[in-house]
């Protein structure tokens, strides 16, 4: 078996308690002036949009509620609204600005259906290219993503910026 190291998820690996918001990727609601470090594209009221930092493939974002709640039944209407709201303007920036072919958009609820935040609900948005599927995924278990994370970010951060003028 081959290693890949990656040492940028220690801080998340070492979380103790994932239930608690200090320990929340997703609870940034109070924290300002860190959006760039923590690849927060776009705030809204209730929601905002932030880059993968484990994207499966370029331009990978994913939407949150501030609110710290584990499944879509939890959602407020304000929040439900404002979700599939910033998903429609998330996919008319990547398409934009990434030009992709198709696009996968879900969530996962639970640890068995793949969450692996689970206790904070999010969308996920991945944009998909024809043959972006290449040999790394099928002999190596390893995905390509061709762009560097804060070339992406800058790129679409210019996006939702055009989109909001």
């Amino acid at each position: 078996m081959k290693h890949l190291w990656a040492p940028w998820r220690m801080t998340y690996l070492e979380c103790k308690d994932r239930q608690a918001k200090d320990c929340c990727v997703f609870c940034v609601r109070d924290i300002q002036g860190e959006d760039a470090q923590r690849l927060i594209l776009w705030r809204g009221e209730h929601v905002f949009v932030v880059m993968n930092k484990y994207p499966y493939t370029n331009g990978h974002l994913l939407i949150a509620p501030y609110r710290h709640v584990p499944d879509i039944l939890d959602l407020e209407s304000a929040e439900e609204v404002e979700m599939f709201q910033l998903l429609r303007k998330c996919r008319r920036v990547l398409q934009e600005c990434l030009k992709p072919h198709g696009f996968n958009i879900g969530i996962n609820i639970g640890k068995i259906a793949g969450a692996g935040l689970a206790d904070h609900l999010h969308m996920h948005i991945v944009p998909r290219w024809t043959g972006d599927t290449n040999f790394m995924p099928v002999f190596a278990d390893v995905h390509v993503v061709p762009q560097h994370l804060e070339e992406t970010y800058a790129i679409l951060l210019n996006g939702f910026n055009a989109l909001d003028t």
